[in-house]
């Protein structure tokens, strides 16, 4: 049986660049050959279906969970009473080689932090020990890898790969 399937998350303030980054490490595992699966954290309520669609009236006749399958694609809506704990997304995708998650700051988790200098000075995961990279457009020099925003995302699978952070 495989062992667990690395997490990485990608953390930073708003409009400071993650979704940029996890699209292009994820272009970059998947010309790697790799499984690779996302989770994005939300602090807002929000909805994947489209109104009028058999799903769509599904939930809004009431059931708690709808699964639409196809041939090449499934689906999942769940309504939840709370939000679900990280550990409990992450089962479901055990199958991944790896599975990268934008947010969840709080974690103890492997993060590399996104940080531009117009948006904010200060990095929100600085102290945090579980922080192993800066990705930016200034190094912050504290002592941890810095990539330059604009670096190629195979220096950063690179890395994750160098320190077994992902096989």
């Amino acid at each position: 049986m495989k062992s667990k399937a690395p997490v990485i998350s990608v953390v930073g303030i708003s409009n400071s660049g993650k979704t940029t980054l996890i699209v292009k490490l994820v272009k970059e595992l998947k010309s790697r050959s790799y499984k690779v699966a996302t989770i994005k954290h939300s602090h807002h309520s929000f909805t994947l279906d489209t109104e009028g669609k058999d799903s769509w009236l599904h939930t809004q006749a009431g059931a708690d969970a709808v699964v639409v399958a196809s041939k090449n694609i499934v689906g999942m809506i769940r309504q939840t009473q709370q939000e679900l704990p990280l550990t409990e997304i992450i089962k479901s995708l055990q199958d991944m080689d790896i599975i990268i998650v934008e947010g969840y700051k709080s974690e103890n988790i492997p993060k590399i932090e996104v940080s531009r200098t117009e948006i904010s000075k200060e990095l929100i995961c600085k102290n945090d020990k579980h922080l192993i990279a800066v990705i930016g457009d200034k190094n912050p020099s504290i002592g941890i890898p810095f990539f330059h925003i604009n670096d190629n995302a195979s220096m950063i699978i690179d890395f994750l790969l160098q320190n077994k952070l992902l096989r």
